[in-house]
């Protein structure tokens, strides 16, 4: 007994279009879930990068006022700070270094820019950010000098998991 099968229409070009079209479908699909729910991913690299200078704007105007925790809330809590005698492990090892170091009376003793800021893409969930920061103000000389951030989305948005500031 001979079983006979449906002749396939079209081309075998145009069948091998056809699926390449139905895969890279179905592969586009899923990496569109692979977003967490709680922090669903921005269309656009553009997105990501307009996040992470918002955060940094924001960290910057949270100093200015004396709202230290709001600076050191860009971080992770078990973000590295280096220094230079090496690194500090945590915000409230940051927090306890800047309150000492740069604030009086939880006033910050000068005021903090930052210039220069470049935001790169290192992947899909993580970016660097590299700059200058300026402390001026308070009657005091002015302090500058250079930084790196490594950024990591998380379920809260964009967050630094390492900070190098010299």
């Amino acid at each position: 007994m001979k079983t006979s099968f449906p002749r396939r229409s079209g081309s075998p070009r145009r069948r091998l279009r056809v699926l390449c079209a139905a895969l890279g479908s179905l592969l586009l699909g899923a990496c569109t879930v692979t977003a967490s729910a709680g922090n669903p991913r921005p269309a656009s690299w553009a997105a990501d990068e307009a996040q992470i200078r918002a955060a940094t704007t924001a960290s910057a105007e949270a100093w200015n006022r004396g709202d230290l925790k709001g600076h050191l809330s860009i971080y992770v809590d078990s973000v590295t700070y280096m220094t230079r005698n090496g690194p500090r492990p945590g915000v409230g090892a940051i927090e306890r270094d800047f309150t000492a170091a740069f604030f009086n009376q939880g006033v910050p003793k000068q005021q903090l820019r930052f210039e220069q800021l470049t935001v790169r893409r290192l992947g899909p969930e993580a970016a660097l950010e590299t700059g200058r920061f300026i402390l001026s103000g308070g009657g005091q000389p002015d302090q500058s000098g250079w930084f790196t951030l490594v950024w990591v989305r998380t379920a809260d948005g964009w967050k630094a998991v390492h900070d190098h500031s010299g």
